[in-house]
């Protein structure tokens, strides 16, 4: 080995070159391990948050039974993820109708002990929900029966509550989720979404005809629109193409005093219709088209009031 490379080696070997290197290397080690533990704790943070925020996606869906006896591990963790959507009621009515719907559809109540007949468990719905939560049978039957209408109304921003979906929820029965979410949209439209009250749905619903037929496959907005043409035919009397005779006779004095002024015996009923024809499509002269156009927005005025007036 050459001197050279002798005093590199050494000095490469030396106390103070080995300190250096040792002392980056624990520099480098403390930073990794101070970025691991800010991201720990970051993460644990967002995991802390994400459980306490209440929501609908964490309510388990409604599914059978796994058997007859003690709930499985994985039933008595989607029992306890429903009692908490319960205990959500006051503050969003539909996680707690999704919760105990889930509860009763699962069963997930059968190995808990009956709090009046400790010796067994409870056997329905019925009898879990106003012992153990102080929900009556009528108010769980409504939430388990309305929450999917209120679910689907919440994510459109309409501020529901139960009485309201309870008047639309046969509806629902009758036809689908979404013919019951037009109803609600179709009220919405017509008197504003603040202004929506539980008579005003009800009306609109006993006012569908017995015999009304709908596209389940539309979509909400498409069958409001459908709904809202039934119920304007509904509401409307039915519109004669015969020309009123009131009106015949009215043309026909009026077509005398045009007659009248061109020193004409008479002037056909023909003629005065042509006359009419040609002013009204006349493209420079629209006095008549605008005359016919205000007398027809003027109709489809009334008509519409008394739609809103019917919906009342």
């Amino acid at each position: 080995m050459s001197d050279d490379k002798k005093e590199a080696w050494a000095q490469d070997a030396s106390w103070g070159s080995a300190r250096r290197r040792g002392k980056g290397k624990l520099a480098e080690g403390s930073k990794a391990v101070e970025a691991d533990r800010q991201a720990t704790i970051e993460k644990a943070v967002e995991t802390a948050v994400e459980e306490a925020r209440p929501g609908l996606h964490k309510i388990p869906d409604p599914v059978e039974p796994a058997g007859e006896g003690a709930l499985t591990d994985e039933e008595r963790t989607r029992y306890e993820e429903c009692l908490e959507g319960v205990d959500l009621g006051n503050t969003a009515w539909f996680i707690q109708g999704k919760a105990l719907d889930t509860i009763a559809t699962g069963k997930l109540f059968r190995d808990t002990p009956h709090k009046l007949e400790p010796e067994r468990t409870y056997r329905t719905i019925e009898e879990w929900a106003p012992l153990e939560k102080g929900i009556s049978v009528g108010k769980c039957s409504k939430l388990r029966a309305g929450w999917a209408i209120g679910e689907v109304l919440a994510a459109r921003s309409y501020d529901v509550n139960p009485g309201q979906v309870r008047e639309i929820v046969p509806v629902k029965n009758a036809f689908n989720l979404n013919a019951a979410v037009a109803v609600y949209v179709l009220v919405a439209d017509s008197w504003g979404p603040d202004q929506v009250t539980a008579e005003r749905l009800r009306n609109t619903v006993k006012m569908l005809p017995g015999d009304l037929k709908l596209d389940e496959d539309e979509d909400v907005d498409a069958l409001a629109k459908t709904i809202k043409g039934v119920l304007v035919e509904e509401i409307q009397p039915p519109v004669s193409r015969a020309i009123p005779p009131a009106v015949t006779r009215a043309v026909d004095r009026t077509a005398i005093k045009i007659a009248d002024a061109l020193n004409r015996p008479r002037i056909s009923r023909s003629e005065v219709t042509l006359r009419l024809m040609e002013a009204f499509a006349d493209p420079e002269d629209t006095t008549v088209y605008d005359a016919v156009l205000e007398r027809m927005q003027e109709a489809e005025k009334a008509t519409r009031k008394a739609a809103r007036e019917a919906l009342k």
